[in-house]
């Protein structure tokens, strides 16, 4: 496995902890939420950009997305 496939992991599994922690969900209904509402799809497609910008950043856009794509958390 490549750095930059670690690297992305290790990022996504920061975004699940981070998206988690914030809706106050287990990392489970997380990875499974982000997973149904294209938020995945979202920071791998991106993540040349996301992962320059703050976690809490990337956790707006992500939240952003899902909603979009009919999400909903509170």
């Amino acid at each position: 496995m490549s750095r930059l496939q670690l690297n992305k992991i290790e990022y996504l599994v920061c975004c699940i902890g981070s998206f988690a922690e914030r809706f106050a969900i287990t990392n489970a209904k997380a990875y499974n939420y982000l997973g149904k509402y294209g938020g995945f799809d979202f920071l791998i497609k991106h993540y040349d950009i996301e992962h320059t910008f703050s976690i809490d950043e990337a956790i707006n856009d992500i939240t952003r997305i899902c909603s979009r794509n009919g999400g909903y958390l509170q």
